[in-house]
């Protein structure tokens, strides 16, 4: 009886091995394919995307996805447009202006509901209010980075000798600029970490004087959206569980964030990326914000849109309705 037992056991088992690696199979052949990319390098500004890969929250959703690298040499509207990649990370204001540009392409979700762009000085320079900077030196981006600046100027009737930032902050370290352009989640801190205290800088947040244009959302072709609304959304769908188990996990995230930097050889200190990934949380979801994760509010793009028409990005506002698709 116990050999029987025995034998039935290791019949058994055989089975299974020999079933379970076909089962598989089918289900991998069962997921949709599909490529992202982020707008720039990795890094924690990503988390919830390398975190949903890496816990399997794609597969789970119907999606085979392949992650590429972003950087300088792959602007995510041209990827986008050549059919390299099938969902990209853009800024709203990078969005509505290829839209208005006619480029059909669709914001399927806003992630970044909170602006963290911002123009940054020294208490020394005695800059404490946006009528101080009339006449100073200002470091601006490039391109999609110049608006908001613009508009603050334009706002407060400023005139300011613009004076063209890299991505380094040396230029400012060296009273090169009297004001910095600045990201919250990542310059900001580089010019914490040379040395200087927050006590001694005056950050000027870009939302804080009613110009909050939302930053990172997902995009995707129109024509990818109208063949298949059901894989944009689990698309969606993955990543948001991927951005709320990072911010739940935020160790195991900066862990497999370090990894991917690693790989693709950016250099990283856990230090800062952990000062990102806290920052990105607060941007993703603040607190005073009651808008999901995920939602473009209709306020946020009306206002981002009037500016990008009133300074001459775009010439015609593209409806909010063919632009957000959810």
């Amino acid at each position: 009886m116990v050999k029987k037992s025995l034998t039935i056991c290791l019949l058994l088992f055989l089975s299974i091995r020999l079933i379970v690696p076909g089962s598989v199979a089918a289900v991998e052949e069962n997921l949709k394919r599909a490529t992202f990319l982020p707008q720039w390098v990795p890094q924690a500004q990503f988390a919830g995307y390398y975190v949903a890969y890496e816990k399997g929250f794609y597969k789970r959703n119907g999606i085979d996805l392949t992650i590429l690298t972003g950087g300088p040499d792959c602007p995510p509207f041209g990827c986008l447009k050549n059919g390299e990649a099938d969902f990209v990370t853009m800024w709203l204001a990078a969005g509505i202006e290829k839209r208005a540009e006619g480029c059909k392409l669709v914001n399927i979700a806003q992630i970044v509901q909170r602006s963290a762009l911002m123009l940054v000085t020294k208490a020394s320079s005695g800059i404490k209010t946006p009528q101080d900077m009339n006449g100073k030196k200002v470091g601006l981006w490039e391109e999609i980075f110049q608006i908001q600046p613009r508009a603050f100027f334009k706002k407060y009737d400023l005139n300011v000798e613009v004076v063209p930032q890299s991505y380094s902050v040396n230029l400012f370290l060296r009273d090169g600029v009297d004001v910095a352009s600045a990201m919250w989640y990542n310059e900001y801190h580089t010019i914490l970490n040379s040395g200087l205290d927050s006590d001694e800088l005056t950050p000027f947040f870009f939302y804080k004087h009613g110009l909050n244009f939302p930053e990172d959302g997902i995009y995707a072709l129109e024509e990818t959206f109208t063949r298949d609304p059901q894989l944009c959304r689990a698309f969606v769908k993955a990543s948001a569980e991927g951005w709320r188990y990072a911010f739940e996990h935020r160790e195991e995230a900066l862990d497999i964030v370090m990894r991917y930097m690693e790989k693709a050889h950016v250099p990283a200190t856990r230090v800062h990326q952990k000062w990102m990934l806290d920052k990105i949380a607060d941007l993703i979801m603040p607190t005073d914000v009651d808008v999901p994760m995920g939602k473009l509010s209709r306020e946020d793009y009306n206002r981002t849109a009037k500016v990008l028409k009133k300074d001459g990005f775009i010439d015609d506002i593209p409806a909010f309705d063919t632009f957000h698709k959810r």
